[in-house]
């Protein structure tokens, strides 16, 4: 089976509503999406750092619980493991305050086995960090020699906007090097003071990379891809309990739908029919309505166990019909 690699940040996300604490989840952005992956029963590897304390060790064995490969986590013995604090609105989106107490950042592992059409995933600060960025260009320009594809998400903050200076150069190797990217509205308004699709792939984008997701929350999401594709998805309306995570795991439904209807890099080069992006846009939405059901970051494991049996069906199909 394809392998999903995810590289990024671990932290623990203690959740708030009314100023008090409801929940407290391992976390991270690749790492939400990695987990729910890791259920789902896909091949799934996560590359990392965290602290050898209690926070970390409880990282470690939440990855290996959920079958996500952890040996490529890095554990600092002076570190302590990073926290963050989640307040909850009205809306039940997340207004966030970080606390780090590495050192100084690192990023030192040993490069899984990467094959054509695996999957990478990266994204956030992580991905652009000045500090690491030697090492993670590396180690994408690995991922992309070997033919595996490389799926960004910006998921640029605005407490970065300041640092947009020294990591520009950084971002737009990412996007040079992606296959597929994904962005937020508020990424691109932090980033290039701009709104809307089609003004962000046409200015920022599209010279570098066909393939790209316009997310805005509760609102359509807007799609471009190779060979002139555009096209508008509308987001169910669900009750949420808390967004955490569904952006995350948006990023991990389109994976898995990547690997279900054996979308390969040949493929997105050469443009995917239309069809397939919907069956692929609708496996992100289903895993983003799911998680924003509870204070979960990822999936449950009843709608994992569901995707799992789906994507046996579907591979058996791909071999029989390749």
């Amino acid at each position: 089976m394809r392998k999903v690699i995810g590289i990024g940040e671990t932290i623990l996300d203690i959740i708030f509503r009314d100023n008090q604490p409801i929940g407290a989840v391992p976390g991270g952005s690749m790492f939400n999406g990695l987990i729910s992956l890791g259920r789902a029963g896909l091949n799934t590897t996560f590359i990392s750092e965290t602290g050898n304390d209690r926070v970390g060790r409880n990282i470690i064995s939440f990855l290996e619980e959920n079958h996500v490969d952890a040996s490529n986590i890095s554990v600092y013995p002076e570190a302590k493991s990073p926290v963050s604090l989640a307040f909850l609105n009205e809306n039940n989106d997340a207004e966030y305050i970080f606390y780090k107490d590495h050192p100084h950042d690192r990023l030192e592992f040993n490069t899984p086995d990467i094959k054509a059409n695996d999957v990478v995933m990266f994204g956030s600060f992580y991905a652009i960090n000045p500090v690491i960025r030697p090492q993670m260009l590396a180690f994408l320009q690995y991922a992309h020699e070997q033919g595996a594809i490389l799926y960004y998400d910006v998921n640029y903050r605005a407490s970065h906007r300041n640092d947009l200076v020294k990591v520009t150069a950084n971002i737009l190797e990412n996007f040079e090097l992606a296959d597929i990217i994904r962005g937020s509205a508020d990424d691109f308004e932090v980033m290039y003071n701009k709104r809307g699709a089609e003004s962000v792939y046409r200015s920022q984008i599209d010279f570098y990379c066909k393939n790209f997701i316009y997310t805005q929350g509760g609102e359509p999401i807007e799609f471009r891809a190779q060979g002139g594709l555009a096209k508008q998805y509308p987001v169910a309306d669900t009750q949420t309990v808390s967004t955490i995570g569904a952006g995350d795991n948006f990023n991990a439904g389109f994976v898995y739908g990547l690997l279900k209807y054996g979308v390969t890099r040949e493929m997105l080069d050469a443009g995917v029919y239309v069809d397939v992006w919907d069956a692929v846009i609708g496996e992100g939405l289903q895993f983003a309505a799911n998680v924003c059901s509870s204070i979960s970051n990822s999936v449950d494991q009843d709608f994992a166990t569901k995707k799992q049996h789906e994507l046996e069906v579907a591979l058996k199909n791909l071999d029989e019909n390749n």
